[in-house]
């Protein structure tokens, strides 16, 4: 059925069917009834939002490119909080939310061409995801969550590598063998445990900028970046982290430091910790980064910052030109708790 099907049906101008459903405060109530009751009979919901949107040049949406599968949207503690963020702008200006999931496939790009919204919001990726081209030749307001930083978008991200610093320290004073759980090094999210990673040689500028404050904080201790093995996960959540934390906690292994990259991995070495009976922090220092509820819990030494806050800054920088900086960097702290040894320095 289409619109002048129903305005046959009703008796009246395919214009006065686009006004009932369109702009109602100009059709007079009775005909206005009479097109609703023809519409019912013959099945017609009414016009396309995808139409409404292009003749209005807007859709009323902000989009969210994921850069992850889409369920880390909803498992991800940090991820929901971000979200979050996200949503109270989108609902003080009655915009919808759509979340576009990228995870390095070639069908990536046209994704983030095709969807129907008026900004985007991007979460952190790698230097040269074509996403960020996709983008870019769309012209619309957009931000980076984390980086990279790229011209012609908005970024928000804290000083990773001084935070890694600060935090690397917590985790390394009084170590004699300390190691760094990683997130993916690359968009194939290939596990590993490789030594002394070269910080240069991640794609994601988050994970590049953290890998580089651990190894500043190493040199700063005396300790030897090249022999600190850094333990590279396939996945971020608990589960992979405390499958990772047994095998290098293993008998013998001697690691008596643990630097992880998100309280969620950090957690997952509490809990291998705790089933290979290594008492924290006096054996092993464990540090992570984000300072959820759960941190505070287990006693963790962790970076604090809000995604909640950063989310919404994102949103502002997007749907309220001028309100937000553009370029901004968030506060952050280091948290020290009882996950990591006394006298460290401050």
């Amino acid at each position: 059925m289409t619109m002048p099907d129903v305005a046959r049906e009703a008796g009246v101008s395919a214009m006065t069917v686009s006004y009932t459903f369109g702009r109602p405060e100009r059709v007079a109530e009775a005909t206005r009834r009479r097109v609703l009751e023809a519409a019912e009979r013959l099945g017609y919901p009414g016009p396309h939002p995808g139409a409404r949107s292009l003749r209005r040049g807007r859709t009323a949406t902000l989009g969210v490119v994921l850069g992850e599968h889409l369920t880390y949207a909803f498992d991800d503690p940090q991820a929901t909080q971000f979200l979050a963020g996200i949503s109270t702008v989108c609902v003080e200006h009655e915009l919808g939310l759509t979340l576009i999931p990228v995870t390095g496939g070639p069908q990536d790009a046209a994704r983030v061409r095709e969807a129907a919204v008026d900004a985007v919001v991007l979460w952190t990726t790698v230097d040269h995801d074509p996403v960020l081209d996709a983008v870019l030749r769309r012209g619309l307001p957009a931000v980076v969550h984390g980086g990279p930083a790229r011209s012609g978008l908005g970024l928000v991200a804290i000083d990773d590598r001084a935070a890694a610093m600060a935090v690397g320290t917590a985790a390394f004073t009084g170590a004699r063998a300390p190691a760094v759980l990683s997130f993916p090094l690359d968009r194939a999210r290939r596990p590993a445990v490789r030594q002394g990673v070269d910080p240069d040689s991640a794609p994601f500028s988050v994970t590049r900028h953290r890998l580089r404050g651990y190894a500043e904080a190493a040199a700063g201790l005396g300790l030897e970046w090249g022999r600190v093995p850094v333990v590279v996960l396939a996945r971020t959540d608990r589960a992979e982290a405390e499958a990772a934390a047994l095998r290098l906690l293993g008998e013998g292994s001697g690691v008596d430091a643990v630097a992880a990259m998100s309280d969620e991995l950090a957690l997952g070495v509490l809990r291998a910790a705790d089933r290979l009976g290594i008492a924290v922090p006096s054996e092993l220092a464990v540090t992570g980064w984000d300072d959820g509820p759960a941190a505070a819990a287990a006693g963790l030494t962790t970076i604090a910052q809000s995604l909640r806050e950063q989310g919404e800054l994102c949103a502002r920088s997007v749907v309220e030109p001028g309100s937000a900086p553009t370029r901004a960097s968030p506060p952050w702290r280091l948290v020290r708790r009882t996950s990591t040894r006394p006298g460290h320095p401050a």
